[in-house]
């Protein structure tokens, strides 16, 4: 059971420096051009998005510390947090991708630069990203978030995690939707072009990137 909570309470760090990095950069970002990364879209349907989305991240950091928690200190996980299958190499390579797409993302976020924002405001028009990672896929932060939240619940697998594996999916996938139909509009044929050529989530089996 020690080795199940510091699988959990490792996980839970790692998912806990992700999210603070996201703080980070929206306070840096409102620094650089006054506005907060549209931690909060202006438009209607991106605020509603938020009321479901943030709660769902909030039950994403803290699932792994509460099971830390009760695995170290109490004897029986209670209701949803109970284990859905015990194997710790699972569950440390659950750690492991956690934390190398972590590491990616920090890549990521480095290249998108000025450029980087958490919604959509259609009277901003950002630089259009497609180098680095961005050649590979249209969406790499999103696909490594996926990535780490199967990876989180791999070293915590229980009901609840299951839960929010499924919401953020859902959530990461309509958002995609919408920042490309924004993207479309505001950067019209170069984007089209991009759209055609680069894959939403994972990278193309042969290896091709974006050549413009």
């Amino acid at each position: 059971m020690t080795s199940l909570a510091w699988a959990a309470l490792s996980v839970g760090l790692i998912v806990g420096f992700y999210w603070s990095r996201v703080i980070k950069l929206v306070f840096k970002t409102r620094r650089l051009t006054g506005k907060a990364a549209n931690f909060l879209p202006p438009e209607p349907l991106g605020k509603v998005l938020r009321i479901l989305w943030y709660p769902t991240v909030v039950a994403w950091v803290f699932v792994p510390l509460i099971v830390f928690a009760m695995t170290f200190f109490a004897k029986s996980l209670p209701g949803g947090f109970h284990y859905l299958f015990v194997s710790v190499p699972i569950h440390w390579l659950g750690v492991i991708i956690a934390f190398v797409a972590l590491y990616l993302t920090m890549i990521c976020w480095r290249r998108m630069g000025k450029s980087w924002r958490m919604g959509i405001d259609p009277g901003e028009k950002t630089t259009l990203i497609v180098s680095g990672p961005y050649a590979a896929v249209r969406h790499p932060i999103y696909a490594l978030q996926v990535l780490l939240v199967i990876a989180t619940f791999l070293a915590v697998p229980n009901v609840v995690m299951g839960v929010v594996v499924v919401l953020l999916v859902a959530f990461l996938t309509w958002e995609s939707l919408r920042e490309e139909h924004y993207l479309l509009k505001a950067h019209g044929e170069p984007y089209a072009s991009y759209l055609r050529q680069v894959p939403r989530f994972i990278p193309s089996v042969s290896g091709r990137r974006y050549v413009g």
